[in-house]
């Protein structure tokens, strides 16, 4: 089973969700049902990366809250994604134990 997290709105997420076309896919609107804190840490921990790495700091909201603040923690930022899931980057492609983001959309296929 295959499992990304998606934003229909976002091109990149479409466009990886159209290489995923075929296979037993789980779509996951993360802006309709956001991940909780452990969902998301288990999502770092497979992506290999921090939390900062995963916060989109284009959005609005990231300023907003000061997350560019280097001494938030990990705590800090996953609350932050938690409660605005709109910060977090997107798709998150999870398959075979192991996560990728698609960008590009296809760094999703080294992990299938």
């Amino acid at each position: 089973m295959i499992r990304i997290y998606h934003n229909n709105r976002c091109s990149k997420s479409r466009a990886t969700l159209a290489l995923l076309e075929g296979r037993d896919v789980e779509v996951v609107n993360y802006l309709d049902t956001p991940p909780d804190a452990a969902e998301l840490k288990h999502l770092l921990k497979l992506l290999g990366i921090p939390a900062r790495q995963l916060l989109r700091n284009g959005e609005a909201v990231y300023a907003q809250l000061g997350l560019a603040d280097p001494t938030l923690d990990e705590e800090a930022l996953i609350t932050a994604m938690v409660r605005h899931p709109i910060l977090i980057e997107r798709p998150i492609v999870v398959a075979n134990g192991k996560a990728a983001i698609g960008r590009p959309p296809e760094a999703v296929l080294e992990i299938l």
